[in-house]
């Protein structure tokens, strides 16, 4: 499913006692075990991103977020299901492309509210779908990290995922992978002082493809470099006797060879001339040009309750220049005119590069 919920006749099958899933019994509660070595490839992986998970959410939510674990072990429905609360937030953001499967991060119904509450500077937030939208975008900062780190380990660049999808359902609506998969539990602190969970399930597949190649990549850095064998030919005794001159004849005379001194080119500028030849070889290259009214910063939900008609103020008084940037970069300002009902823009001062380092453009 691609809400991370159940389907009515797969919630049927749960409640009369068959898992739609699976082909053999119902799985054992009891702890279980899988490859070490798979397991290890993703717990290394995952510890390596706790920092900077813990900075993305700081910066979204206000607050300072700190990440703590993971502990990565292996897991099934029923096991899991015995770990978590009676209603969950799940949010499925499966891989869709470089290593493509499965994926997807639940947290109890209060955690949940509490990030939203705080991205939304709002306390005892209602989990509505305003909400859940929030939370998704949490989980979108959260797997792009993962990506980025994935793809420096694994040297894959076209690593992609789904859009995060959040729903607020019962534990046992939970649309978990089947069979064996791995689950990653972080303790994480929304800045005040209390752990709270958060589990990160991996499917099985997708789990092993991310690990094998994290292996195959971390062998590949240790194995030695082989340099080619070089084969040196030495001369034979033989050899070196024919070689020697006969009684009578002189020796060959040494000529050295004729060394001069390198003359490097002038370091200064050149002249204007050569400037304005080598700006040529660009000169139809095309560049963005783009005149930038103003700006502002808006809460999510003051951009999500945006509609038809919505007036959005800006940063700039009326009657003021606008800037004109190339490629996002500040080279002038001028003033807003209209040409035959079409909107122009007259130039009215040129920033100097010196200033566009002072400013950081």
């Amino acid at each position: 499913m691609s809400d991370g919920a159940l389907s009515q006749a797969e919630i049927d099958a749960l409640l009369s006692g068959v898992d739609s899933s699976s082909t053999g019994g119902p799985a054992s509660p009891t702890a279980l075990s899988g490859n070490d070595d798979e397991r290890k490839a993703l717990h290394d992986l995952l510890t390596e991103t706790d920092e900077n998970q813990g900075r993305a959410l700081s910066t979204m939510t206000g607050t300072t977020v700190t990440f703590n674990g993971p502990e990565v072990s292996f897991s099934n429905r029923d096991l899991l299901l015995g770990q978590l609360p009676d209603q969950v937030a799940a949010v499925k953001a499966d891989f869709s492309a470089g290593f493509p499967g499965e994926h997807m991060f639940i947290m109890g119904e209060d955690t949940a509210k509490r990030i939203a509450s705080l991205l939304n500077k709002e306390d005892n937030i209602a989990l509505d779908e305003m909400a859940l939208s929030m939370i998704g975008e949490v989980v979108s900062q959260l797997v792009g990290t993962q990506i980025t780190a994935l793809t420096k380990a694994t040297n894959n660049t076209s690593i992609a995922s789904i859009s995060p999808e959040a729903v607020n359902v019962p534990r046992a609506v939970v649309a978990l992978p089947n069979g064996t998969f791995p689950v990653a539990l972080y303790n994480i602190d929304l800045g005040e002082g209390t752990q709270r969970q958060l589990w990160e399930v991996y499917g099985p597949a997708v789990s092993s493809n991310i690990a094998k190649a994290i292996i195959s990549a971390i062998a590949a850095k240790k194995a030695p470099v082989r340099q080619p064998a070089v084969a040196v030919a030495m001369p034979s005794m033989n050899n070196m006797q024919g070689a020697m001159p006969m009684q009578g004849y002189p020796m060959p005379t040494y000529t050295p060879p004729n060394v001069q001194s390198v003359q490097f080119p002038n370091l200064l500028p050149q002249n204007a001339a050569m400037e304005q030849g080598n700006i040529g070889l660009i000169m139809d290259v095309f560049m963005e040009m783009t005149v930038e009214l103003g700006r502002t910063k808006k809460l999510i939900k003051e951009i999500l309750s945006m509609g038809e008609g919505t007036i959005i103020e800006l940063d700039k008084l009326a009657g003021e220049p606008v800037d004109i940037l190339v490629n996002h970069k500040l080279i002038a300002k001028g003033e807003v005119v209209v040409i035959d009902e079409n909107f122009g823009v007259r130039v009215t001062e040129i920033v100097s590069p010196v200033d566009r380092v002072n400013t950081g453009e």
